[in-house]
């Protein structure tokens, strides 16, 4: 038997393509890219190619070996951040926000400051800075001096003027609790005191990065220069791979972090692939059709609201889920979080393909 975690569809796939799932049921357009993992849909044959070139040469190597493709994705990385520095690369977006809090408890002391409603990963380390009392609390007591604060940058100054702070956690559009960004008072209120105390920023982009906003970075909208950047979901175009992005700065002496399987070499070569075509000329798309997809669901019926930038879309509606069934019988898939629903469509999804979804969703 399986852990009861999940709660998956009664669908046997088949196979999938783009924005559709082929499957014994019949065919499903996939409105979030499994969960923001494939921001170039599915199946992308340059994606695919280079899986299968790699594992046919190899699909594992250890810590080792050095693989080529991890300093080229690191040199990759950087070209979207425009600055200089180090990564470490990991299995998932929890293991880059561990990666990150060590780094912030070995070279600074104070809080951990977390806002209400950020999400940063289940493992111990990442849920100690992860907002969420109802997956939190079972597993107390977690990392100590971590504190959560509202959304507002009065209340993170307040707090520094009381408390030595280490570090700031940053998720510059919250995505499980919605798709909210961060307003402007508090994107001006951390960079104030990181300019004036030394406090780091740890900028979690693990589900709004790599263009999803229409920019390489969600923190690019907020004026943000982070110190260390928590990549993910997409970076791995399909398969694990996380990132821990170090600007301008070396935490780790050797053998002081390290992991048996990152990083893994056929995920590096699929990273390859997908960050090679999140271009500028995609990101301006992106911009676009995000606006368009986003003003169109408004008119909904059902729909109370929408929020969000790009192709990173949240929805209010009074009964979610009863809204996530009839788009599944119609053959839509809804991701219902935060008591609303998540659009995080892949980023090449075609005009044609967002008024087909529409046209489904229009009940």
């Amino acid at each position: 038997m399986l852990s009861p975690v999940y709660a998956p569809y009664p669908l046997v796939v088949e196979r999938a393509e783009g924005v559709r799932i082929y499957t014994d049921k019949g065919v499903f357009l996939d409105t979030y890219s499994g969960i923001g993992v494939l921001p170039l849909g599915h199946s992308r044959s340059e994606v695919v190619r280079a899986i299968q070139e790699k594992s046919e040469r190899f699909t594992h190597l250890s810590n080792y070996f050095l693989d080529p493709d991890a300093p080229a994705l690191a040199e990759m990385l950087f070209a979207m951040t425009g600055r200089k520095g180090e990564v470490f690369f990991a299995n998932s977006g929890a293991e880059a926000v561990e990666a990150a809090l060590k780094a912030v408890k070995k070279n600074r002391e104070g809080a951990l400051v977390s806002f209400e409603g950020n999400f940063h990963g289940r493992t111990l380390g990442a849920l100690s800075v992860t907002w969420g009392p109802s997956i939190r609390h079972p597993f107390d007591p977690l990392i100590p001096h971590c504190a959560f604060l509202p959304l507002k940058g009065d209340a993170l100054l307040k707090f520094a003027r009381e408390n030595e702070i280490a570090a700031v956690f940053l998720e510059c559009i919250q995505g499980n609790s919605g798709v909210f960004p961060i307003p402007e008072d508090l994107a001006e209120a951390v960079t104030d005191l990181q300019k004036e105390r030394g406090v780091l920023v740890v900028a979690d982009e693990i589900q709004a990065g790599l263009g999803r906003t229409g920019k390489f970075f969600a923190y690019e909208h907020f004026g943000i220069r982070p110190d260390i950047i928590a990549m993910g979901k997409g970076i791995g175009g399909g398969l694990p791979l996380g990132a821990a992005i170090f600007c301008e700065w070396s935490p780790f002496a050797s053998g002081e972090h390290g992991s048996t399987f990152a990083p893994n070499p056929v995920s590096l070569a699929a990273g390859r692939a997908t960050l090679s075509l999140i271009t500028p000329s995609l990101l301006k798309d992106v911009a676009r059709k995000g606006e368009r997809f986003r003003e169109r669901l408004a008119l909904l019926s059902w729909a109370r609201g929408t929020r969000g930038t790009g192709l990173m879309i949240g929805v209010s509606a009074e009964n979610p889920g009863e809204v996530k069934k009839k788009a599944f019988e119609r053959g839509v898939l809804l991701n219902v979080t935060g008591g609303g629903i998540r659009f995080l469509p892949a980023l090449t999804i075609t005009d044609a393909e967002i008024d087909e979804i529409l046209s489904l969703l229009n009940f």
